[in-house]
């Protein structure tokens, strides 16, 4: 997911993405406990989509 396809999008789709994103790396990180995460480097992928996108609505919040 690239910041200038975040950047398109609303607070309110943002917001459902974030909290999709974090039930994801959740189940994630539930896998990887149990021993049954297949594609490790998806975790990886998670975190930094969360990441972009709450930078995406801080910055939405100081404009």
């Amino acid at each position: 997911m690239k910041a200038s396809e975040l950047r398109q999008k609303s607070r309110d789709e943002l917001s459902a993405l974030l909290i999709d994103l974090a039930r994801e790396s959740f189940a994630l990180k539930m896998q990887k406990g149990t021993g049954q995460l297949s594609k490790t480097a998806q975790v990886k992928k998670v975190r930094r989509d969360v990441a972009r996108v709450q930078t995406i609505l801080n910055e939405m919040a100081r404009a």
